[in-house]
Order: structure tokens, then sequence, then C-alpha cells
């Protein structure tokens, strides 16, 4: 099946899970990465339940704080 990683489409096993896609992009900090699926932000607690389907559209958000 095909998905879009960050823009890129990439062929991918079916049913691969968001922390299998995780760990093959080497996300850092995986823990503090904001996930969105089709446009649709997930809630940490579904990151680990979410199987991936043909076409979705997966972005790896990073929040930083900073400043003077």
């Amino acid at each position: 099946m095909y998905i879009t990683v960050s823009g890129n489409k990439k062929e991918v096993k079916n049913g691969l899970t968001l922390p299998e896609l995780i760990e093959l992009e080497n996300v850092e900090m995986p823990d503090y990465v904001t996930v969105s699926v089709n446009d649709e932000f997930l809630d940490a607690d579904k990151k680990a339940g979410t199987v991936l389907k043909d076409g979705d559209n997966v972005e790896f958000l990073y929040f930083m704080g900073g400043g003077c």
C-alpha cells in the first residue's frame, strides 16, 4: 500500500501501525511528537492502536518553546 509521510509518497506493508511507522522513519523524540493523519490530530493515547490505510497522509509535528 502507499501512504504519504511528510509530503513523500512511500510504499509500506499492509497493516502498518503508527508506532511501526514512527520507528521506520526514525522520528526523534517519539514520545513528544504530535501526529496528524489525514489532517486530523491524534490524541497521544490513540497513537499505539492506529493502523494506517492505503492513501493515508501522515505528518509529524514538533512544538518547541524558546525565546529570549
